[in-house]
Order: C-alpha cells, then structure tokens, then sequence
C-alpha cells in the first residue's frame, strides 16, 4: 500500500541552487556517512552476517596482559601527570585514540554532545553550517555542502580545505575537535580559513538552522510537463518526502522528471535503499555490500519490505562532485539496474558504511563496518559513480568570496583582484586582462557596475560593491544551470511527452 503523501505547499526555490549561493550564515554537520543500525534494519527480512552475528566476538578481544598496559599509563597518568586529570576524560581519549588508529577518516568516538549532535543530522533538524566534512591529512575538507544550506550560501564547495577556524589552526585536531570549534548556536558568527586550490580565503559566515525538508520539488517554467525534484539528504523522512514530491507534480500534469542530488552528502542507508526501491523492478539489485571476511550480499527490489510506491516515468538523475555517499547508491541503482542515464560531474567516491554503537556514558563509536558496492559489483570508493552523459558548470561557479572588509583599488596585485576581474568578466564587464593588477581598465570597469547598480561611483571595491558583485554572480550562476539544462533537453529529445 502506497504511503499516504501528507499536504505541503511545494517551495519556490530552485532545486539546483547547490553551486554556489554566495550569502553568509551556516555550521559544519558530520552527516553522510552510511549509517547501519538496528533501527535502520529492523523491519528487513534481508539481513547480513553483521545483523544477525554482531559485530565483536570473543575472540576479538584483548587478553589480560593487553589491558594491563592500558590500566599502567591510564595509572600514571592519573599519579604523575603536572595537573590532576580526571577518569572520563582519559577513558574518551584512549577510545579516540583507538578508533583513530585505524586511519579511517569514518571511524570515530562520538562523545555524548556529538551523539546528539549526530542524532539530529539523522532526523533532520539541527543547527550548523550545514556540510558534510571529513579528515584530509592535518585539515579538514568539505565533502559537500548541503543544498540550501548556510555553508552552501556563504559559498563553500566540494574539496574546500578548512585550515583555521576563528583564527585557530585546526592543523592535527581530530575531525571532533575541528568540527566542534565550527559548531555553534544560531545566529553566531564563525570565520573559516579555506585552501581551495592553492588559494587561501577567509570566508565569514554566521549559524543558523539548517533546513529540515529533505526533498524540494518544483514544475520547469518552461516545460511544466518536467517535474524537478532535489533530494537534499537521506534522512527519516526523506522517503515520504519524496512520494509526496511525485504524487504533487504529478497532479499538477507531470510526465517526467529530472530528479537531482548534486551536493547531497548521504545519508542512512535505509533511506537510500527505499529511495533506489522506488526506481527498480521487483527482484533485481538495489547494491550489495560487503563485510570483513564476508562474500558480498546483494540486496534486491522488494516491494514489501521497502515500498511500492514507483516512479515508472522518463527521468534523468543529476550528480557531481558533491554527490556522496547514500548519493552514490541510489545513482548506481538507477543507472544499472533502472537505466536511467546519470548527467553532470563524476561523484565524491564514498564507498563505505558506518554502524553507530553505544558506548560508555552516553557516548557512540561510528565504525566502519564493510564496503557496498554497485548493482554490478564495482566499489566506487576514492573514484566516484561516472556520469553517462558529462555536463560541466560554467567555470564561474568556482569563483571566491569578496571580502568586503577589504579594500581593493587601482595599483593593486594580488589573486583577490584576479577574482574580482574574473567576476566582473563574467557578468559582462571589460576589466581589461585578468592577470590579477587593478589597472585604470579595471577601475572602468567597476565604476559602470557601480553606476548601473546605482551606488557611490568611485571605482573602488569594497563594502556594497563587493556584495553586490558577488550577489549578482549568485544570480547569474542561478540563471544559467547548464547540468539541469541539459538533463531537460535530454528528456525532450528522447522520450515524447505530450499534454
């Protein structure tokens, strides 16, 4: 029996905003991760050696003399050390220690503030920036904003470097500490030091909420016969959402549908199996995964188990850089078992899947538990889901921030002007050539901006100029999606939708 779709105004928003929205307020969510529990598997009669065995044997345990070289530093500590430490903080740091040892950027102790934390990344409700982050050696990168996103406003994109927060270099914390230190209540500020491509920027961005509606969906203005529906996250709801998006569009005269995860990080893997369930015939592959030891175990399209609510119309999925995780399994459902052709970029390569487990007071141990791999049996980890038909953004979605604290004027050398060269270039200025010196062409060049949009002419960039400039760049980047545009065109040409 189909999922009853609850009533909900459809957003006006435009799904494929993920590129670069080039406003500030956000904080940094730890999501994104496949996340196998309990909860997630209760219901499936399809179980892996890891549901039903455990995950710990005995004999995986140390022996006594093991422990005894743990319980002599814990004791030395506790005696000799300059300060006096107390118990919990030694016992958290030798679980941390453990589950960093590994080198496994997935693998953490999560204590009980990251706990909740992480709880409200799975339901869908927190406050942050709003990105999914992982360990890149000493710093910390950005896997992907998420749509709509504070991070995604103040301009963050995939494989950002995060290096200092507020001023402190993050250079050898854990992804806990650094992500702590990012974290925040809404409406405070947190200035984030970014590495993008040898580039090094300060990006100022203020906390907020993040988006709690998972699937945002909206007709094409010019060809309401396509329906556009942006899967932000995998989460709880994310499977109702989705019914509901199909079944509006569909009423309002839909026939066919770009559905879209560009910038979407992952999710539960739960999630991700009943989404790729709505688009693959009962008994052929969903994915398979693979644990320690373990031949794979291929799940299959199961109608009862996970849905039968189906999408059966022509429909194209977009993917990128940005596409991680419980991304990936669903685009490898689609693609290989469901043939729908993937448009865009190829994806971040997360080939892996965490169980989250109860520890000590409060706290969990996300460990990385086996590998899924596509329909076909290919593990994509470190090289990403590659896209049938290959579209890239126009290469001014890549530009930076203005730092509109900053003053920039005719003399000056450096990669900013460049930047601001490159924007105004892009939105139909002539700043002479873009070599990075603001030269009397360049200062033409922002005084007719200046003029047109009707402030102080001085040619000089700084304060409104720069917001501006960077405002109008966001509406162009808007204005001109030419992965969504393409993916439209393609449905088109190939299948025939007449009212």
């Amino acid at each position: 029996m189909n999922p009853e779709p609850k009533k909900k105004k459809t957003r006006g928003v435009k799904p494929w905003f993920y590129a670069i929205s080039l406003l500030v307020v956000a904080v940094l969510s730890i999501i994104g991760t496949l996340f196998v529990s309990s909860s997630s598997f209760g219901n499936m009669e399809e179980t892996s050696a890891l549901e039903t065995e455990g995950v710990l044997s005995v004999s995986d345990t140390p022996q006594d003399n093991d422990f005894a070289v743990i319980q002599e530093a814990f004791a030395r500590l506790k005696e000799s050390y300059y300060q006096e430490v107390d118990d919990e903080t030694l016992i958290e740091g030798a679980i941390a220690g453990m589950a960093e040892a590994v080198e496994d950027p997935y693998t953490e102790y999560l204590d009980d503030v990251e706990s909740v934390t992480l709880e409200e990344d799975i339901t869908g409700s927190f406050e942050g920036i709003g990105a999914e982050v992982m360990k890149e050696g000493e710093y910390v990168k950005v896997v992907s904003p998420i749509p709509g996103s504070p991070a995604e406003e103040a301009g963050l994109l995939p494989n950002d470097l995060v290096m200092e927060v507020d001023g402190k270099a993050i250079e050898g914390m854990s992804l806990n500490e650094a992500v702590a230190l990012i974290r925040g209540e809404k409406g405070t500020d947190v200035v984030l030091t970014i590495d993008r491509g040898g580039q090094t920027f300060e990006v100022a961005i203020t906390r907020d909420a993040i988006p709690v509606e998972t699937v945002v969906y909206q007709l094409d203005e010019t060809h309401p016969e396509i329906g556009h529906i942006q899967i932000t996250n995998f989460s709880l709801p994310t499977y109702d959402e989705l019914v509901e998006a199909v079944t509006s569009l569909r009423e309002q005269g839909a026939k066919a549908f770009v559905f879209d995860v560009r910038g979407n990080p992952g999710g539960l893997l739960n999630s991700a199996i009943e989404l790729s369930n709505v688009f693959v015939e009962e008994g052929k592959p969903l994915f398979q995964i693979q644990e320690r030891d373990n031949e794979p175990y291929v799940y299959h399209a199961n109608d009862e188990l996970y849905g039968d609510f189906k999408v059966t119309e022509p429909s194209i999925l977009l993917i990128n850089e940005g596409s991680a995780s419980a991304s990936e399994i669903l685009a490898a459902a689609m693609n290989e078992s469901a043939d729908i052709p993937l448009l865009g970029m190829p994806t971040f390569g997360k080939g892996t899947m965490q169980n989250v487990e109860p520890i000590g007071d409060g706290g969990e141990l996300k460990i990385t538990v086996g590998k899924w791999l596509t329909p076909s049996g290919k593990w994509v980890n470190e090289e990403g889901i590659v896209p049938t038909i290959e579209q890239e953004l126009p290469s001014y979605v890549n530009l930076l921030l203005i730092n509109r604290s900053k003053t920039y004027q005719e003399t000056d050398l450096s990669v900013e002007v460049e930047n601001i060269e490159s924007i105004l270039e892009a939105l139909g200025y002539a700043p002479g050539t873009v070599d990075g010196y603001f030269d009397e062409q360049t200062t033409k060049a922002v005084s007719q901006f200046q003029q047109e949009e009707n402030l102080s002419v001085d040619g000089i960039v700084t304060g409104d100029t720069a917001n501006l400039l960077v405002e109008r760049l966001r509406e162009l980047i808007n204005q001109n999606d030419t992965q969504y545009d393409a993916a439209v065109e393609w449905l088109i040409d190939n299948h025939s939708m007449e009212q």
